[in-house]
């Protein structure tokens, strides 16, 4: 079974709901769930924010937190998720930001560096930095991936 379909049967089953921040997979994530019919009955949408402009202006990304650390890092992951939650009455998000390539890449986060902050709007969230190889499209549905199977362990 996908675990997209895995992921709707086990919010439903609970009655959760679901929201995401999405940078680097770019609505790629809300796609993916979307295409599961029935996934209005947990999925709230997504803000797709590539811009660090959009970070700031709908997610509430401290201009500062992006400027020190950048876009890509567990400091602007974490606000993008606190941002979720503020906008949203979602239980459970995802925000998630990386560099897919092939350039963007830099010696301390190279191509295929992914940060996600997930979980519960009621508990510190996890922290992931993903290292993934391949070209753009193998690291952004890599990245979907191992971040919807991390969620669902999560939340079972």
């Amino acid at each position: 079974m996908r675990i997209e379909k895995e992921l709707k049967e086990l919010f439903v089953q609970k009655k959760l709901t679901l929201a995401l921040a999405e940078s680097c997979t770019g609505g790629r994530m809300a796609a993916r769930l979307t295409s599961i019919p029935g996934a209005s009955a947990y999925f709230l949408g997504s803000f797709v924010v590539y811009s660090n402009e959009l970070k700031e202006k709908a997610l509430y990304v401290r201009e500062k937190s992006l400027k020190e650390k950048g876009a890509v890092s567990k400091e602007v992951v974490l606000e993008m998720l606190q941002g979720l939650f503020s906008r949203t009455s979602a239980d459970f998000g995802i925000a998630v930001s990386g560099i897919a390539g092939p350039t963007g890449g830099s010696a301390d986060k190279p191509v295929g560096t992914v940060f996600a902050a997930l979980g519960s709007r009621r508990k510190e969230p996890e922290i992931l930095n993903l290292h993934l190889e391949g070209d753009r499209e193998a690291v952004l549905e890599e990245a979907a991936s191992r971040l919807f199977e991390r969620l669902f362990r999560i939340v079972s």
